[in-house]
């Protein structure tokens, strides 16, 4: 039975992969009803379209533009659902691209199946892809589909709750029977989702026939910022990562790494890894423990540094009914 689809995608500073991605999301197989942009500072995507057409190309594209400081990755997106309709959303990001025309069917495929909360896709390095973070890819998003529920968490631990907005349909009826995503969180909202989702007896599903070529080439340096915010997202919600740390799948991950780099013959590019991890590791200890450190240095050592800006004066709030309306605030507008 058809369903409506909406495609609900957060921008900042749009590039041509925002293009290419609204291209190949209109050559889909099933149709997608609306795309909804929420767009942070407005200069920048229309400096990307200026004299495009884009807009009389691609009536379906709705978008509404705030201030950077208002931006958080889950209040954000519960804005974007709050202006669905659909019975199904899908959530991407700028610069997560369709690798064919299939993709928005298979997940409707992989989210009917009963039970299913929501279901992600598998993400595939970029042609510029490092070949460490190509290791990654095929590590976090293999061949094979699955369907993870609470009963794979001795087997899984905490990759049981994982799932990401990269490329990722969700059901509307259970999302908001469950309260939507986390309103204040700096990383991680789609797994604080996931986590809930299962802990209500529903699934999560990994759809790897479902394909997005999305990847980035992170310097060492970028890695510590990013996996602090991974920390810090952690120790906000222990309830979800504290009985199923993450420690143990990272060491996984470093060893199949490096064995992979052997057996290509790469092992130039060992160092690399174990500076890389190195930095990756000090970046999400220091995010777990961050609520012992001054105010000043959290802010220095986090990658989103705005998030601290936009919650500083606010009070921790959760779930989708804690922030009242959802309408346009006194700064957005549409265009």
């Amino acid at each position: 039975m058809y369903k409506k689809i909406d495609v609900i995608i957060p921008s900042y500073k749009p590039d041509k992969k925002y293009l290419k991605l609204i291209q190949m999301l209109q050559k889909q197989t099933y149709p997608v009803n609306r795309i909804i942009v929420l767009n942070t500072e407005e200069k920048f995507y229309e400096r990307l379209l200026f004299g495009t057409g884009f807009g009389e190309q691609n009536k379906n594209v709705e978008v509404y533009h705030h201030s950077k400081k208002e931006f958080d990755h889950g209040m954000t997106r519960n804005k974007g659902v709050k202006r669905s309709d659909a019975e199904l959303f899908l959530f991407m990001t700028q610069d997560a691209v369709p690798a064919d025309e299939f993709l928005v069917e298979e997940l409707v495929n992989a989210v009917s199946k009963e039970g299913v909360s929501v279901a992600y896709a598998r993400q595939l390095a970029d042609q510029d892809c490092h070949p460490i973070e190509q290791f990654t890819r095929s590590f976090n998003y293999p061949e094979e589909s699955r369907i993870k529920s609470s009963k794979d968490l001795q087997e899984l631990g905490i990759k049981t709750f994982f799932c990401s907005n990269v490329c990722a349909i969700y059901r509307r009826d259970i999302f908001d029977s469950l309260g939507g995503f986390i309103n204040r969180t700096i990383f991680n909202e789609d797994m604080i989702y996931a986590a809930k989702a299962i802990q209500a007896g529903y699934s999560v599903a990994y759809a790897a026939d479902a394909r997005v070529i999305h990847s980035h080439n992170y310097t060492a340096n970028e890695q510590f910022h990013r996996n602090f915010d991974i920390g810090v997202s952690q120790a906000d919600y222990p309830e979800v990562f504290l009985a199923y740390p993450s420690e143990s799948e990272g060491i996984k991950m470093v060893k199949q790494t490096a064995a992979y780099l052997k057996q290509t013959g790469k092992q130039n590019l060992i160092p690399t890894l174990v500076i890389r991890s190195g930095c990756k590791y000090l970046g999400y200890k220091l995010g777990v423990n961050y609520k012992r450190l001054p105010k000043k240095m959290v802010i220095s050592l986090s990658m989103n540094k705005d998030y601290w800006r936009l919650h500083s004066l606010k009070k921790e709030v959760s779930g989708i009914d804690a922030t009242k309306g959802y309408g346009k605030t006194e700064a957005e507008t549409k265009k």
